[in-house]
């Protein structure tokens, strides 16, 4: 059995199904996976990641640590300091992103290729 029931999973107000909307963010997995090795500054992520803006980062950052996934840190000093780590809930999510970045590379290039596919056969039929 799957899990996903008509009467069960991924309800409008399931907690997992919050989860998962929470994880589907565009940048969510990527900046939980950057935490992973311990505590780092907002402008080091940012570097860390790539390709991430910094106000996207600090929204991702708050609604992270809102849920629980992340802890923030500030320390009073010259210049302010703060730091982002992750929670132990939050650390539980490090092996299932890790699963799936190995997915998503074992087989990227057939998703693509199903995509240019789509497209071709949607470009036949116009």
């Amino acid at each position: 059995m799957s899990g996903f029931d008509r009467g069960g999973g991924f309800l409008a107000d399931c907690p997992a199904r919050l989860t998962v909307e929470l994880l589907a963010d565009k940048w969510s997995a990527v900046v939980l996976y950057g935490l992973g090795e311990g505590p780092v500054r907002h402008g080091e992520l940012a570097e860390l990641i790539g390709g991430i803006s910094r106000k996207v980062l600090t929204q991702t950052l708050r609604r992270l640590e809102a849920h629980g996934l992340i802890r923030r840190h500030a320390y009073a000093g010259v210049p302010p300091r703060v730091d982002y780590e992750l929670t132990p809930l939050g650390s539980t999510l490090l092996e299932p992103i890790r699963v799936l970045t190995e997915w998503a590379r074992a087989n990227g290039d057939a998703v693509l290729d199903a995509l240019d596919a789509g497209s071709e056969s949607v470009s036949e039929s116009a």
